[in-house]
């Protein structure tokens, strides 16, 4: 039996009707998703994940990387001072930061360019001396506070490290806890590399107070991955 020219129309319409009906009812949610925005617990609208570097996360870099990256500023690395500390080259250097950020799940990337980045290159001049094994200026608050020592290259590179997971992460250490402000940091309020800055941070929180202290890292790990 034929469907008559009528029928169809309608069913044509009532088509177009359902159609239209679930884009006005989707098109908000999926704007709102296309738009990539999530809310902290202040109700405060953050950038989409995606857009950031994650501090936990599988190294993505080799130990090749982190020594071109260091040989490309013509820097000369401090096997004098940092031998006794265990570190006699910079390939001795960055395999301690591999298996330490492994150990931690942090990526080894963000701890190397963080590293680069608080001591000039390995050759300091700041308030931290490099006898201290310090690599990440922790504890260094200002007005030529020195702050922390640690007994040899590792240990200031595993403090580093508790101390990155514990801004990016609520995750217990798998190691024992050296870092000696690990407690003062409000967990999980820096997941990412841009979030390290106090300035960038939406939580008010962080790293450091210098402004784009994170992005600076996230530019120097970009180098090293030739972005």
């Amino acid at each position: 039996m034929k469907k008559r020219p009528g029928n169809r129309r309608k069913q044509f319409l009532w088509r177009i009707k359902v159609i239209t009906g679930t884009l006005l009812i989707g098109m908000p949610v999926f704007l709102y998703l296309l738009s990539g925005h999530f809310s902290d617990n202040q109700g405060n609208s953050l950038p989409e994940s995606q857009e950031y570097y994650t501090i936990m996360g599988d190294t993505t870099v080799s130990l090749y990387d982190m020594e071109c990256l260091f040989y490309s500023r013509n820097v000369e690395y401090p096997s004098m001072a940092l031998t006794n500390g265990g570190a006699e080259t910079l390939e001795d250097f960055c395999r301690i930061i591999l298996e330490e950020a492994e150990t931690e799940h942090v990526r080894g990337e963000v701890v190397f360019a963080q590293s680069m980045l608080e001591t000039g290159w390995l050759q300091y001049g700041g308030d931290s001396k490099i006898e201290q094994f310090n690599f990440a200026g922790l504890g260094t608050t200002g007005d030529g506070e020195p702050g922390n020592s640690f007994s040899d290259v590792r240990s200031g590179i595993r403090a580093q490290v508790q101390h990155l997971k514990a801004y990016a992460s609520s995750e217990q250490l798998v190691n024992y806890c050296i870092d000696e402000r690990f407690d003062l940091v409000s967990r999980e309020t820096a997941p990412y590399v841009e979030w390290l800055g106090i300035q960038e941070n939406p939580y008010g929180g962080g790293w450091a107070a210098a402004q784009d202290y994170g992005y600076k890292i996230r530019a120097l790990i970009g180098e090293m991955k030739k972005e």
